[in-house]
């Protein structure tokens, strides 16, 4: 039996499986099953007779000494090997007793990591033969609501499908699969069982504009960040490909299907490059290329081409990608707010240079301007020197499997980091609430990904939360953003937190507070107060940019549209009512307008005083500047949308 339970993306499972020895004299009862590689054994533990035995669980490097130890003095123990590209294998045996039976118990435990947009609980499942109690029962239980759970294994057949029961709530979700022995034969008048792979169950929460969901329990916080409908930032992205006569046959030909699709998946706005190596180095141009259909079409017919001939000289195939990136960058051939990287493939160790030399050649190239990702082929890489490689420069590897599969182990992998959404993330919490911190640092932040943050608290009566995200996107330099949390349920966005500031504002009295969304743009708001009595004029709120120069030309409303600069001219200079403030004939959009000199007060310079500055003033609440009419951008209260 296989029982699993999520709460808050937290994994609990429990494997259990009973065993009887129907024959006459003692033998030997093997347990084996496969757990994910980022599980963590809690608990295992043996009944056997009606006597339970408890098993302690070390470390790993410590464990394999220890089994090693007791296996040459007959005692029993268990030990965990790595078992194909995610899953690890426990295995122990026990002598037991004729006609005597034992249960197995074995408890892990799984913080599960999103990709690509969902999260997943794998079960793998091996009987062997059929099981007289075979079930498989999963809940889920996300706070934050469900958006949807899907299910499907390698061993289901038409007719094991209907066994799969799901029922979804909002924040709840029960799967369960439990077929009867009949069920599980392979044939009428054999032993053998359907029930051989994995039992897969993906699924995912729902998402609000807010900084992410933060659970609180018991001193300890986690904080989940995972913002939807970031805008994808362009990549320049440089492929290195290994094209060592190791990489002959199968090789070659998974990589260069690869290649092609991946450069089908190139969005338009991302730049490229293609450069192949053994002991020389070729590109297919001398600089990065835009991403358009053409020049994929072109890059497509190149890559066809590809042939597997010398040795390997990694170094400076991965320095060419690197200096390319810089050179272009340098020379503004490839746009500037956008995010690099160098994908390396290869299969094999550098015989060109040590590796420790080559890693601080590349270390020293990059100097943090970049990511490099390697991608390791086959068993016999060198996947440790690729490893520190790229975790020295803000990527990461990954062994690609020799299988069928590799070409959509290739994709998926470029899919992964295809898509980046944030570079040098820092999650803050505030020094007097949080004594305990994991890492909140994080160099990228991808599509479909999520970052998570864990800590202690130092009082657990805390009622507020403040949260702080410090970050770079391919549109302006840093996104700050600060977010009061409140424990349980109660969390508001970025709006509400703004929000905050100008209720306190009004309610203080203060002149001017100062909303940070990134480390230069800066709106300034000021309560500007008028002098009692004033016939019209009323107090007012004035909302100043610092400056605008890095926005997105799609920003928008009633503030947004004049970021950019409006084309207008202003003709006919005639008297107006007021003897110092004229009069004149503005064109601006197509409309011909009747304005008014006048001064106003600019604070951007001067947040305390301010300085007169000449202006246009627009009759008629703005008619015939402003987009829309006046009416579209009235609300009913100071704090509402609608």
């Amino acid at each position: 039996m296989v029982d699993c339970k999520v709460t808050a993306r937290f994994a609990h499972t429990v494997m259990t499986s009973q065993a009887l020895n129907h024959a006459n004299y003692s033998q030997e009862i093997f347990f084996e099953v496969e757990l994910p590689k980022t599980g963590f054994i809690t608990n295992f533990s043996m009944e056997i007779d009606g006597q339970v035995y408890a098993g302690e669980v070390k470390e790993k490097e410590k464990a394999k000494k220890q089994y090693e130890k007791a296996v040459s003095s007959g005692q029993t123990a268990g030990l965990v090997k790595v078992s194909g590209r995610k899953m690890e294998k426990f295995s122990v045996s026990v002598n037991i007793a004729a006609k005597s039976n034992v249960t197995f118990v074995l408890t892990y435990e799984e913080l599960l990591q999103r990709k690509l947009g969902q999260y997943e609980i794998l079960i793998r499942v091996k009987p062997k033969s059929t099981v007289q109690k075979f079930q498989i029962v999963a809940n889920i239980y996300e706070p934050q609501g469900i958006s949807f759970v899907d299910t499907h294994a390698t061993f289901l057949s038409n007719e094991l499908l209907p066994l799969v029961e799901k029922t979804v709530t909002d924040k709840k979700a029960h799967i369960s699969f439990s077929p009867t022995t009949e069920q599980q034969r392979k044939c009428p008048d054999c032993d053998e069982t359907l029930i051989d792979g994995d039992f897969i169950i993906t699924y995912d929460v729902k998402r609000v504009q807010t900084l992410g969901d933060i659970q609180i329990v018991n001193g300890y916080f986690v904080h989940f960040f995972a913002p939807p409908d970031l805008p994808r930032v362009p990549v320049n992205v440089v492929f290195v490909i290994d094209r060592s006569g190791s990489m002959s046959g199968r090789k070659m030909i998974q990589t260069r299907e690869a290649l092609l699709a991946i450069l089908n998946d190139l969005h338009e706005d991302d730049y490229f490059a293609l450069i192949q190596f053994d002991s020389t180095i070729d590109s297919w141009k001398e600089s990065l290329t835009k991403a358009t259909k053409e020049n994929i079409a072109d890059a497509m017919v190149y890559v066809k081409q590809i042939q597997d001939r010398g040795a390997t000289n990694i170094n400076d195939a991965v320095l060419r990608g690197v200096n390319m990136i810089l050179n272009d960058k340098q020379a503004k051939r490839i746009p500037e707010q956008s995010i690099d990287m160098v994908i390396l493939l290869t299969d094999g160790m550098p015989n060109s240079g040590e590796p420790q030399r080559i890693q601080e050649n590349v270390r020293s190239a990059i100097e943090g301007s970049m990511s490099l990702f390697c991608l390791g082929f086959g068993n016999d890489v060198d996947y440790s020197f690729l490893d520190v490689m790229s975790k020295e420069n803000k990527g990461m590897a990954r062994r690609i499997y020799e299988a069928s599969d590799a070409t959509l182990q290739l994709q998926g992998f470029y899919e992964e980091v295809s898509s980046p959404l944030l570079s040098e993330v820092d999650l803050r919490y505030p020094d007097n609430a949080v004594d305990f911190l994991t890492t909140n640092h994080f160099d990228r932040f991808f599509n479909g990904s999520e970052i998570v943050v864990a800590g202690r608290l130092t009082d657990n009566q805390l009622d507020n939360f403040m949260v702080e995200v410090f970050a770079c996107t391919g549109f302006v330099s840093d996104l700050n953003y600060n977010e009061m949390e409140t424990a349980g349920e109660n969390k508001e966005n970025i709006y509400g937190s703004v929000s905050r500031l100008i209720m306190d504002l009004l309610v203080t009295k203060d002149h001017s507070i100062t909303v940070t969304l990134k480390d230069s743009v800066k709106f300034v708001i000021l309560l500007h107060k008028v002098w009692k009595n004033h016939p019209y004029h009323r107090d007012y709120l004035g909302f100043y940019t610092l400056d605008s120069h890095l926005f997105s030309s799609s920003v928008h409303g009633l503030l947004g549209q004049f970021y950019h600069g409006i084309n207008y001219e202003v003709t006919d200079l005639r008297p107006g009512e007021v003897p110092e403030k004229p009069d004149a004939t503005m064109y601006v959009k197509g409309h011909e307008l009747n304005v008014t000199r006048g001064w106003q007060r600019d604070f951007r310079r001067d947040v305390k005083n301010g300085q007169n500055v000449p202006c246009w003033f627009i009759h008629r609440n703005g008619t015939g500047l402003i987009d829309g009419d006046v009416t579209d951008y009235i609300v009913s209260g100071l704090f509402k949308t609608v």
